[in-house]
């Protein structure tokens, strides 16, 4: 097949696909908003307001332009809900091509021409990998209500499809302006929602594959640390700490110079700019491509960046809905760094039941309108605890959540134990013997001194930890979410500890059910007729699976770059977010991303299928 005809019809294709993800979200719309935060976006954009942090600035300046669309006030939820299919669409769209580009890479290795059966192949695994996407349980839900989650999804997407777009053109002249435009969509993102820097790790492989034709260990190893600096210096560095340095110059503008509240901040953007655009200048004129590369890229994420001064813009003149009230650069960074919300431990610290022997305090400046003054003020940072409490891998950690919450998930051990009545008497049986049950045994016994006393505590152990996370945090509360899109979902019920009748995943096999589900036939009506029970017996995972070791075996590069992406959205955000017990909703629409990436691999098994088809029938 021509190339030319290969990428007409990729097209036509890609907007046939499109298309049909449009229609489907559109005409499945929320007629309103839906539980948790989107009632909260919907109100909030429609007037420009301040929504909790860390807020989503770029959001609301879209969503406000679709509901300037609406026809009247009863129509502002279909707006914003609208937008959301639409870019939702967008996503299905960008991976499509995603798609049908890596599978035309792996059947055009080592310089083979794409034959016509091959082209159908390609844009069939497109297809199929994205429209098996487009009806996924989580990603159709986002993609029709109020959230962050369904833009975040297209900005996700549209990335990874543009870095292929420079793999494709490397060669030429002009190809770094593929990597400027990410970089530019990447700081617009995070007025959206961080969930896309998780890119970051794929894309960096994606140039390293293209750029070295040779791989080794080692680069591979350094690779990876570049991307996770990368990551660091985005997250940690420049959303943070631009925002703080501009809020002490507003400090020094205010306290020093007696100058108007936000006078510091924009003096300091200015300065910033031109600092970036005089970095920009001489290394182009010293012919130094690298670090000019990375300078505008750099000046390019800080413009998209730059779609929170409508936080503070906006703040300023007292909307009805205005969380933390960041009108200055001090309060806004704040609410950048989710201060309301506290700290966890990711690596080490203490558990839920570790006593609080000390805590620290931080300083910041709050600007007080009287005064027309920065004043600063202290708060509590963290707590500190004895030194006998502190471990590796705290997954237990809440203090708001007790033994009773953690044990059902973290508990291993079982012993007998007597039954006893409401007086705490040993009951007995009708043959005259004690009666015995089998309960869980959970936690340490850990004594410490508190000044006045020698108190005992009960402790989870390192190894209840693992089981918790083994347990709860990736079993319940990510693969559960993922075969409820590839393998079949029992209701739409939230579940509790005990998922056998409510908000399991379920293959529609009753052989492999009822091992788990218990016995799956007469059941009760409402269970039997619930309209989120679907069944897809197991046929979607096990294409992707399928697709998963195709890949593997024949295009291990690429393999590695949906392999970064399907982790870093899953697994590394489970270990990221350190979930408590009972939850207040499900949280599967954090992990679409991961969904995404296995949608790759679905349509790759479609390759694998073509291929077994042709040998069968030669």
């Amino acid at each position: 097949m021509e190339q030319n005809i290969f990428k007409r019809w990729n097209r036509i294709v890609g907007w046939v696909v499109f298309a049909i993800a449009s229609f489907t979200y559109l005409m499945t719309i929320e007629p309103s908003s839906s539980l948790w935060d989107c009632g909260e976006f919907v109100a909030t954009s429609y007037k420009l307001e301040v929504g909790h942090p860390p807020g989503a600035p770029l959001f609301m300046l879209l969503a406000r332009i679709a509901t300037m669309l609406a026809p009247s006030t009863h129509y502002v939820p279909h707006m914003v809900n609208g937008m959301n299919a639409l870019a939702s669409a967008f996503c299905i769209l960008f991976l499509f091509w995603t798609i049908t580009h890596i599978a035309r890479r792996l059947l055009t290795r080592e310089g083979r021409p794409l034959s016509v059966a091959n082209g159908v192949a390609v844009l069939g695994a497109g297809a199929v990998g994205a429209l098996a996407y487009t009806f996924t349980d989580t990603f159709w839900f986002s993609a029709v209500e109020g959230e962050v989650y369904a833009l975040s999804s297209m900005f996700t997407a549209l990335v990874v499809w543009l870095m292929l777009r420079w793999e494709e053109e490397a060669d030429e002249p002009h190809a770094a302006r593929w990597i400027v435009l990410i970089a530019y969509l990447m700081g617009l993102s995070i007025g959206v929602h961080i969930l896309n820097l998780l890119t970051i790790p794929a894309l960096v492989f994606i140039y390293y594959f293209r750029k070295y034709k040779k791989i080794t260990f080692k680069g591979l190893c350094l690779v990876t640390l570049l991307a996770c600096a990368i990551l660091v210096v985005l997250n940690g560095i420049i959303i943070p700490y631009t925002v703080y340095f501009g809020a002490m110059v507003d400090v020094f503008f205010v306290n020093s110079l007696s100058l108007p509240v936000n006078t510091g901040i924009v003096v300091f953007a200015f300065a910033l700019f031109a600092l970036l655009g005089t970095v920009v200048y001489v290394t182009h004129r010293k012919g130094k491509r690298l670090l000019n590369l990375v300078a505008v890229s750099v000046t390019m994420i800080m413009l998209g960046f730059a779609s929170y001064a409508s936080v503070t813009i906006r703040a300023a003149v007292n909307p009805p809905m205005n969380s933390n009230n960041p009108d200055n650069p001090t309060a806004l960074l704040s609410m950048l760094n989710r201060d309301q919300y506290g700290n966890r431990p990711l690596l080490y610290g203490a558990s839920y039941a570790a006593p609080v022997e000390d805590y620290t305090e931080k300083e910041f400046y709050h600007y007080n309108d009287e005064k027309k003054q920065y004043e600063k003020r202290t708060t509590v940072d963290d707590y500190v605890y004895p030194d006998k409490f502190m471990h590796l891998f705290p997954r237990m950690w809440n203090y708001m959540k007790k033994e009773q919450d953690y044990k059902p998930w973290a508990a291993y051990r079982t012993k007998m134990d007597f039954v006893r009545d409401e007086n705490g008497e040993i009951a007995y049986g009708q043959d005259g013997r004690p009666m015995r049950k089998e309960v869980l045994d959970f936690g340490r016994k850990v004594s410490y001194y508190d000044g006045e006393r020698t108190r005992t505590v009960i402790e989870p152990t390192f190894l209840e930890n693992l089981n918790y996370f083994f347990s709860y945090q990736l079993n319940y509360m990510y693969w559960r979410y993922f075969l409820w899109n590839f393998v079949g979902r029992q209701d739409d019920i939230q579940a509790d500890a005990v998922t056998i009748t409510n908000g399991n995943w379920i293959t529609g096999i009753k052989a492999i059910d009822s091992l788990y589900l218990g016995p799956q036939t007469n059941l009760p009506r409402e269970m039997e007729n619930n309209k989120a029970r679907n069944t897809y017996f197991l046929l979607p995972f096990l294409l992707g699976i399928i697709g998963l070791i195709y890949q593997l075996n024949r295009d291990p590069r690429n393999f590695t770059i949906v392999m970064w992406l399907f982790v870093m959205m899953g697994i590394a955000l489970v270990v990221y977010f350190n979930s408590p017990p009972g939850e207040p909703r499900e949280r599967d629409y954090i992990y679409a991303g991961s969904f995404y990436a296995f949608c790759m691999w679905i349509g790759f098994g479609v390759l694998a299928v073509a291929e077994w088809l042709k040998k069968i029938f030669k």
